[in-house]
């Protein structure tokens, strides 16, 4: 049989022909079964695999967003209670500030504290001021800084004879030196008032310059007014008046006291803003622990994991090395090649 000839010989070369080492095809790579276990599906999500320590991640997780919410809800409660007590305060104000005036001794008793049934009432008392005038610190009107002007009046006449009453008379505008500032002498000839009650003010301990006050307070406004004798301890009413008219006509060189707001103000939007936000705390856990699952989802589609395995968020998907690409042959390969098939054709029978 004659052999085709084989380039790669050389002259005088006279050996047997040989076939040529065939070059090893590369092992095949395993192909990843899909029904096979995949490394890490036990994995949970930004745990390194500890179960343990996704439950308390997660518990961790829920007992803040309780904690946020019982905070939200505690605000919540407390501005309510304020609007509540806003709403009380301006309901006593239009059941009473519109009422006919009724006389001082029909609506307070001596010693005792003003009913809240009598706030805003108007009432009318004669009598004549004593001591000197007080000046009420910090009470801006109309959003300008003012004093208002305070000065006892001695009752004269009916059940309350004898009795000092505090009247608030109007008030001034303060200058940069508010220590300097003086009041308005009050009529030194008997009146007749019309006051609207207010109940006695809470101190606040803080000093304030002489024949001045911060607080309408019954017994700070006696030291401060010099302490007169026609009013002795224990014989002023634990209540003010503000004052409406004197004879009739408001105080001459003040300014009359403005009528009390009726706004109720924010607290009850406030109320339902914070228990929303306690809503949204608690549907916080729930809200990450959906976009966690989907998350993982998505993540276990991208690298491959079957669906049983990526749909759920405990599940971490651990992706598949690219399979190796195999070598392209070389030109002396591919002519190797070629003379093995013509020799293997040859030799058959």
């Amino acid at each position: 049989m004659e052999l085709a000839h084989d380039p790669r010989r050389t002259v005088g070369d006279t050996g047997p022909m040989t076939a040529p080492p065939s070059t090893p095809e590369p092992a095949a790579l395993p192909r990843a079964d899909d029904d096979a276990p995949v490394p890490g599906a036990d994995d949970h999500a930004g745990t390194g695999g500890d179960p343990a320590e996704d439950r308390r991640r997660w518990a961790l997780t829920v007992l803040v967003a309780v904690l946020v919410a019982a905070g939200c809800v505690a605000a919540g409660v407390w501005q309510w209670s304020r609007h509540a007590e806003r709403s009380a305060a301006v309901a006593v104000v239009e059941r009473n500030f519109a009422a006919p005036v009724g006389d001082l001794a029909d609506l307070v008793e001596p010693g005792t504290p003003l009913p809240p049934d009598a706030v805003w009432r108007r009432a009318a008392v004669s009598g004549r001021y004593v001591g000197e005038p007080v000046l009420l610190r910090n009470r801006p009107v109309s959003g300008r800084p003012a004093l208002h002007v305070l000065q006892p009046l001695l009752v004269q006449g009916g059940a309350l004879d004898g009795a000092v009453l505090v009247v608030d008379r109007g008030w001034v505008r303060s200058g940069e030196d508010e220590s300097t500032l003086l009041a308005p002498r009050a009529p030194q000839d008997p009146v007749e008032v019309v006051v609207r009650l207010r109940q006695e003010e809470r101190s606040s301990g803080r000093d304030a310059p002489p024949g001045q006050v911060q607080e309408i307070v019954v017994e700070d406004v006696r030291a401060a007014s010099g302490t007169p004798p026609e009013w002795p301890d224990g014989v002023a009413l634990p209540l003010y008046g503000g004052l409406v008219t004197e004879d009739g006509a408001p105080a001459e060189g003040l300014g009359r006291l403005p009528a009390p707001a009726t706004s109720l103000g924010t607290n009850l939007s406030y109320a339902f803003q914070w228990w929303v936000f306690a809503l949204g705390a608690l549907a916080a856990p729930l809200v990450l622990r959906r976009k966690e699952r989907r998350d993982a989802a998505e993540a276990a589609e991208a690298a491959g994991v079957p669906a049983s395995l990526g749909a759920s968020a405990d599940v971490v998907p651990v992706s598949r090395p690219a399979p190796r690409r195999r070598r392209r042959p070389t030109a002396e390969e591919e002519e190797d090649a070629l003379l093995d098939a013509q020799t293997v054709r040859r030799q058959d029978p």
